[in-house]
């Protein structure tokens, strides 16, 4: 391990315990996780081309296996 993946475990190790003391004292979560994103809703025109996409790619791989 590098210098900054050993920070970055540090880091985030500090951030965890840091949510965790909040939760123990009561109080609001003040920091987030590094690396923890807020769910992206996606639209339903997205979620029907990915759901396209991978009826495809599904029923190519049925078709290569027969």
């Amino acid at each position: 391990m590098n210098i900054l993946e050993i920070i970055t475990e540090l880091e985030a190790q500090r951030d965890r315990l840091n949510v965790a003391i909040a939760a123990l004292d009561g109080q609001p979560k003040r920091y987030k996780a590094r690396g923890a994103t807020a769910r992206r809703k996606m639209s339903a025109a997205a979620r029907e081309r990915i759901s396209k996409a991978q009826k495809a790619r599904w029923a190519k791989a049925k078709q290569s296996k027969a």
